[in-house]
């Protein structure tokens, strides 16, 4: 069926359907590893110490942590924490854009309609305001950011190009953009995305596509909260990453209850937990994929 358009998408290099047959990606991160453990909603210095920590005495390496509640939402002290614990334990910090539509004044965003707005961004000077918020991050440290406008990734790519912004910054697209099929992702590529996150639900086919479209590291959770449909992939972590790699597994979120919730020591345990289990996974069922060790490549900051 539909030969016509499937011979015209393989003329443009993409995928001209999801790929069931599941080939092994074979691409991997530039260190050769093929995954990496993130966890998101780590949404306090405190839940960052606290689950590091835990994974590390469990002989575990958490690669990555995402804070999902907004950097203007906290303090600089808490800023400089955050960045400070990353470069101790060699683990990528991302922090995310703080104004969008969720903070804003519109009401829009609050209605069921309102969730194809997402966090996006609300006129210019949100647009600003969100410049502003990862000049904020900066300065304090960091050189991850989670971004969920495709505006304002062109934007600060083209700040990141011309000098505006640091060289070693990396631009995370979040799974709040909706984003879940290979033309979508070759267009994050070309607006300057480092990594990306599809739609969280996508099948082992639609994952496998996803590869075939881009060379980007894709994020893809592995488990994730009740209020973003509760499921747990634990045993499906190692042929996700057979056919994406590479990627990041992202797994934790089961632990609480909804993504940009406040999180503390206890919360930062419980999803430490849940890599612990993701690890073994990926150890008994796909021994031969690599992880990345601890890394401090990126993770040069100023004096603060």
């Amino acid at each position: 069926m539909f030969e016509e358009t499937r011979k015209y998408l393989k003329k443009l290099g993409l995928p001209d359907g999801d790929l069931f047959d599941l080939p092994t990606s074979g691409k991997t991160f530039p260190d050769g590893a093929h995954f990496r453990l993130e966890v998101p909603t780590v949404n306090s210095a405190e839940a960052v110490r606290a689950l590091l920590e835990h994974t590390k005495k469990n002989g575990v390496t958490v690669n990555r942590i995402d804070e999902t509640y907004g950097i203007f939402r906290h303090t600089r002290d808490e800023l400089k924490e955050y960045a400070k614990l990353g470069k101790e334990f060699g683990c990528e910090i991302n922090l995310s854009v703080g104004p969008r539509a969720t903070y804003d004044t519109g009401a829009t965003v609050q209605t069921p309609q309102g969730v194809r707005i997402g966090y996006r961004l609300r006129g210019m000077e949100q647009v600003c305001r969100a410049v502003e918020d990862i000049k904020r991050a900066i300065d304090c440290g960091i050189r991850g950011i989670l971004i969920y406008d495709e505006g304002l990734l062109w934007l600060v790519n083209k700040m990141r190009e011309e000098g505006e912004l640091p060289e070693n910054i990396h631009f995370k697209v979040s799974a709040h953009c909706g984003h879940a099929n290979p033309l979508a992702f070759h267009v994050l590529e070309t607006l300057g995305a480092d990594s990306i996150n599809p739609v969280r639900d996508l099948s082992l086919p639609m994952l496998a596509a996803l590869r075939r479209a881009t060379s980007l590291p894709l994020d893809l959770h592995t488990d994730n909260p009740p209020a973003s449909g509760g499921f747990i992939r634990s045993y499906e972590a190692p042929e996700i990453v057979r056919v994406a790699s590479p990627c990041h597994l992202k797994c934790g979120n089961s632990a609480v209850s909804a993504h940009g919730q406040i999180t503390g020591a206890h919360d930062g345990v419980k999803m430490g937990d849940q890599a612990i289990i993701i690890k073994e996974m990926m150890d008994k069922y796909y021994p031969e994929a690599i992880q990345s060790k601890p890394n401090q490549e990126d993770m040069a900051i100023p004096e603060i």
